[in-house]
């Protein structure tokens, strides 16, 4: 994958994994399982690569401290959500990045607006920011459960929009991953989960009554991809049965948008050429 126009080709794969703004993304139409031209340890090699690159790019991120980046990523159970960010994020310089995951609102949350509790994590200056589960939850597990009436999750598209225009118009680049795995694959992964003693923690009863209404999160998921995938704040939908080449394609859409804001490192401080230290 060294070559350039290996490169190219992979951007230009990754590139069409972004959702045009408008489209309907039918995701039972869209691949589960994609090699992107490599091999698992091709795709791990390329992994290990562009995480340099990122991290090069984040470290003057941190430094010009005057944007940031927030990557939010969403899937049904099982997809990989965890993993993807362990994986793309594993050896960065933990200054200037930050994980925030979602649940259940509760407490202080639950008395405020929905995006009250979003907005308060979103990243400062200079930070990459990722977020395990998002705002979305509350136009997807709200309207399958019916948590809310359908009136009240329809007006929250246009609530989403405005309020990721409202953080790229102050300095945010807002990018979104759907990570798409297959129903027979999610229930493999459930199944190890349930055999291994070390992963049985992570499941709950609850995933197999979502796990039912596969067809109605599919459903949601695809009106939600639909109504707020923006030139500005993009969705991504990415196959996610493979873990090797999942966690590089996230890696690569990471480091695209890193690329393409191209933070440059602040000037020194004048009068430091010819200093010594002693």
């Amino acid at each position: 994958m060294a070559s350039g126009s290996a490169s190219d080709r992979l951007e230009s794969l990754i590139d069409d994994l972004r959702v045009t703004p408008g489209d309907r993304s039918r995701l039972s139409r869209q691949p589960t399982e994609a090699d992107f031209g490599m091999t698992k340890d091709e795709a791990l090699v390329r992994l290990a690569d562009t995480r340099s690159r990122i991290d090069v790019l984040q470290q003057r991120l941190y430094a010009e401290s005057s944007r940031s980046v927030l990557l939010v990523i969403q899937a049904m159970d099982a997809a990989g959500k965890d993993g993807t960010i362990r994986n793309v994020l594993t050896g960065l310089n933990p200054a200037g990045i930050r994980v925030e995951s979602f649940k259940a609102p509760a407490g202080p949350e639950a008395q405020h607006d929905y995006l009250w509790r979003v907005h308060r994590v979103c990243p400062r200056d200079g930070e990459i920011t990722v977020f395990n589960r998002s705002h979305y939850e509350d136009v997807l597990v709200v309207r399958v459960k019916q948590f809310v009436p359908d009136a009240v999750w329809k007006r929250r598209y246009e609530h989403i929009r405005n309020f990721e225009q409202l953080l790229t118009d102050e300095g945010t680049t807002v990018v979104k991953v759907f990570l798409n795995v297959s129903k027979d694959e999610q229930a493999r992964r459930f199944q190890e989960r349930l055999d291994d003693p070390e992963k049985r923690w992570k499941f709950r009863h609850g995933d197999l009554a979502d796990r039912a209404l596969w067809p109605e999160f599919q459903s949601a998921y695809e009106d939600a991809i639909e109504e707020t995938s923006t030139k500005a704040c993009p969705w991504y939908v990415v196959p996610a049965d493979s873990n090797s080449r999942r966690n590089m394609a996230v890696a690569e859409i990471l480091r695209t948008t890193l690329e393409r804001l191209d933070p440059a490192i602040p000037a020194a401080e004048a009068g430091l050429d010819g200093v010594k230290v002693v």
